[in-house]
């Protein structure tokens, strides 16, 4: 199951949390199945998030809608500082 990994800092928890909630109907459109979100023990201004989706074409046409539509504007991301990272992950069989 493909994951769109995706890490950035953010200026405040409480402000990124609100703006990631008021997504949840697009990521639910764009078919994503589970959400992690993670904080680095040692830094509270640093997110990582995995998307879970049922195949790759998902996570990328998702990947680039947030490019294109929500980290490009200071008012869909207002916690958003510099610029994420944000990669499609396959898994790999071992």
């Amino acid at each position: 199951m493909p994951v769109l990994h995706i890490e950035h800092e953010i200026n405040g928890l409480e402000t990124w949390r609100d703006a990631f909630t008021k997504f949840a109907p697009a990521r639910e459109a764009a078919g994503v199945t589970q959400t992690d979100v993670y904080q680095p023990a040692e830094d509270p201004n640093y997110i990582v998030i995995h998307l879970h989706f049922e195949n790759v074409d998902a996570a990328s046409k998702f990947r680039d809608f947030l490019i294109e539509r929500i980290w490009s504007s200071q008012d869909s991301a207002p916690a958003l500082v510099g610029v994420p990272v944000a990669r499609v992950l396959t898994e790999v069989e071992l």
